[in-house]
């Protein structure tokens, strides 16, 4: 699978073939481009690295800042001025574009720093990146948890430079910019330097090795030669007084020479970033040292997922979108620079609204450990700033993403409760899960039983819901008993005469594409809509089952294009995040079939090869990581402790679970085509025993086993008379 993995697929705007059927009555708002970037990662690590362009939102690409429609170009080639670290994956208009210190390998005078030369070949596989610039320099860069090693391989010429700009971050668009509150560098010795960055409230730290032998050392300041030793600090800087400052190693280079520098990263001074290198890369170790470790934690992870399939492509797109589900968040042990205690600590949290559903559970079965790592982070985030974020950055009073939802971290730890992973101290989450959901959008629901957006009304439900498994869990149970009652609210959000939520203002969505979540009681929430068929009816309008194909928002389209758009009412088609889960809500009226359908027009039209692979934001993994839940066949209600099965999309799969290896394997099975039949579940057995229903409790699940699909191409009635749990009051029992 490793080999499999394409770190370019989503880099370019969506290019995709032309939809049918049901693919092509859905409606994009979102940019139609993946936004990833084909840098070098480590799985769930602090750094990476990266050609920068200065384009949106990764420093990669072609691409000016977008928010609707096909993206804009900035550059019409690709272009790099030089090679920066620490990007977002996939992630839209966040308002935090790292890309610090960033290392510029020259031929040319450092008067002409910040120029952009063409990209002629690059190549990229997980924890490895190269390219070659057209002044004739061939880079690579390879990442260990909190470093980064760059190689340069230089041409003949009489004045050659590695310079790395301390002063830079942020992005090459209007407003892009990130500039340091304050900065300090020095030479320490040859071939050593050391300095830290204060950016948006944060003291990031560097620890710099280069072995240019023979060349020179210097500090520059403004694009001038410091003397030499001379220290830089800079006690307090404005935009209106920033000066680009850094460091550079000068001298002529032989044709082939290679300069290698290593650089360690931390959050806590110096001293640390240094003791991270030497972690990363031991003394003595080198440039193809710290790959091939990376390579093998990448390797140990992706290879333990296998897919069973004769096509090339569909195996390189569904391996890179496994790679690209374990990219975030970043994990910096001992690294928090808001608290002095050690411990677990997360950045790129970005956001719980994009991966609470899928990336999170995914994270879960491939790496428990880390899973409760994250948990405890989170944790001592509210513990230290007041709430559990819906977004977290590298950044003091990080912005929360507050509009986008209201608990989605409860969402996760009600998991990991009804799982009974170890590491948790349950009595203090509980603490923090009540206190959180009494904050923002939490009071008004609390006085008047109904908050704006009504999305939160839904989430802020949910999440005394999960609060309640946890409290049961405890033995607490009146305080179950209280936030079960306040779990009901969520009818409130509805009108009983549409079946559909009431008008609200949503964000990126419209209320057709909130109503269709999976609720814990969904029974009562398809009373509410009439009864089995007239919720049928509500989803197959959404799903645009009958409806004529639409033509999709171009290049920065008007906004009478996009209300026309959001008038429809219809699903995003996997562009966006709001309604991803959606088409399992079939399954609880009894049409696993309409799900079946569902699912075959996403997976094999909405994803493809190729840098224009994906339909939108990939969004810190949240949409590759729905890809990964639907194409094997199981997919995690979030929260509520169950998978529900439907067709996989390959002939045999195994996943490791957070206790155990799942083998799926098919009766039947025709590779899929896009344009090509649906296939539908006929029967179903997990370890040899008859499945009538469509779930399997996620503690069995994640036990491991061997899950057989016998597959045919018309229903059979499978699903239709025993449907997913409804749960008025939490049910922690395995169902």
């Amino acid at each position: 699978m490793f080999s499999s993995v394409d770190p370019f697929i989503g880099t370019a705007a969506t290019e995709l073939p032309p939809p049918s059927g049901l693919a092509a009555t859905w409606w994009w708002p979102k940019p139609a481009v993946g936004n990833t970037h084909p840098g070098a990662t480590a799985p769930l690590g602090m750094v990476s690295a990266c050609a920068y362009s200065g384009a949106y939102p990764t420093g990669y690409g072609l691409y000016d800042l977008s928010t609707e429609g096909v993206p804009t170009r900035i550059h019409e080639t690709r272009v790099a001025s030089g090679f920066t670290h620490f990007q977002q994956s996939g992630t839209g208009a966040i308002r935090k574009y790292y890309n610090y210190f960033r290392v510029t390998p020259m031929l040319e005078p450092l008067d002409v720093l910040g120029r952009t030369w063409d990209i002629i070949d690059e190549a990229a596989e997980p924890g490895y990146y190269t390219a070659t610039l057209d002044s004739g320099v061939r880079a690579e860069v390879t990442v260990g948890p909190k470093s980064a090693i760059h190689r340069y391989t230089f041409p003949e010429h009489a004045a050659a430079r590695v310079v790395i700009d301390f002063s830079m971050g942020g992005l090459g668009i209007p407003y892009g910019a990130t500039v340091p509150q304050r900065a300090r560098l020095e030479s320490v010795a040859p071939g050593i330097a050391q300095g830290e960055i204060v950016v948006e409230g944060v003291p990031l730290a560097i620890h710099v090795e280069c072995d240019a032998a023979g060349w020179r050392q210097m500090l520059w300041y403004d694009r001038r030669l410091m003397p030499a030793g001379q220290r830089l600090d800079l006690d307090s800087i404005r935009p209106t007084t920033l000066r680009s400052f850094g460091l550079m190693w000068a001298g002529p280079s032989a044709a082939g020479q290679v300069i290698e520098v290593r650089i360690g990263f931390s959050l806590r001074g110096v001293a640390r970033a240094a003791e991270n290198l030497l972690a990363d890369c031991p003394a003595g170790d080198s440039f193809a040292d710290v790959r091939g470790r990376t390579r093998l934690a990448w390797e140990s992870i992706i290879d333990r997922v296998h897919v069973d399939t004769a096509s090339a492509k569909r195996r390189e797109i569904f391996a890179t979108a496994l790679y690209h589900s374990l990219i975030k968040p970043c994990f910096a042990p001992n690294e928090s620079p808001f608290w002095p205690t050690s411990g677990p600590f997360v950045f790129d949290i970005a956001t719980m609204w994009d991966i609470y559903r899928t990336q999170l559970p995914l994270l879960t079965a491939l790496a428990p450990g880390a899973a409760v790592d994250l948990a405890n982070a989170l944790l001592t985030i509210a513990e230290n700033e007041g709430n559990l974020p819906i977004g977290y950055r590298m950044a003091r009073g990080s912005d929360r993403f507050s509009r986008q939802g209201s608990a989605l971290a409860h969402t996760f730890l009600a998991d990991l409760a009804q799982l009974g992973l170890p590491g948790i101290d349950w009595d203090h989450a509980l603490v923090h899960m009540q206190a959180d959901l009494r904050r923002t959008y939490g009071e008004e629901y609390l006085r008047q039983g109904v908050t704006h957006p009504l999305s939160h009304t839904l989430d802020i439900a949910f999440g005394y819901w999960c609060a309640a498994v946890v409290a049961r869990m405890l033995g607490d149970g009146d305080l179950a008993k209280e936030d079960v009652e306040l779990a009901e609210r969520w009818r409130a959000a509805f009108d009983p005469a549409t079946g559909l939520m009431k008008p609200s203002t949503y964000y990126e969505g419209t209320a057709a594409n909130y109503s269709f979540r999976i609720l814990h009681d969904m029974a009562a929430r398809i009373a509410l809509a009439g009864g089995d068929d007239a919720f049928v009816a509500l989803l197959d309008a959404f799903f645009g089952f009958g409806a004529e194909p639409i033509r999709q928002p171009g290049e920065a389209p008007g906004p009478a294009e996009m209300a026309a758009g959001y008038e429809l009412g219809r699903f995003e088609g996997l562009n966006n995040e709001p309604d991803m889960e959606a088409p399992w809500a079939y399954y609880y009226a009894g049409r696993p079939d309409r799900t079946a359908e569902v699912l075959h027009a996403i997976v094999n039209q909405q994803f493809g090869s190729g840098r224009g692979g994906l339909p939108g934001n990939d969004d810190s993994g949240g949409l590759s990581s729905w890809f990964v839940w639907a194409s094997l066949g199981v997919f995690p209600v979030a929260g509520q402790g169950i998978f529900l099965v439907h067709p996989p999309s390959f002939a045999s799969a195994e996943v490791p679970m957070a206790r155990g290896t799942l083998s799926i394997h098919t009766d039947n099975f025709t590779e899929p085509t896009p344009h090509g039949p649906v296939q539908y579940v006929q029967s179903v057995t997990f370890n040899g025993v008859p499945l009538t229903r469509t779930w399997i409790s996620a503690r069995d699940l994640h036990n491991g086993g061997y899950l057989r699909i016998s597959l045919g191409p018309t229903p059979r009635g499978w699903g239709t008379t025993e449907r997913p749990p409804s749960y008025p009051y939490p049910n922690q029992e395995e169902s």
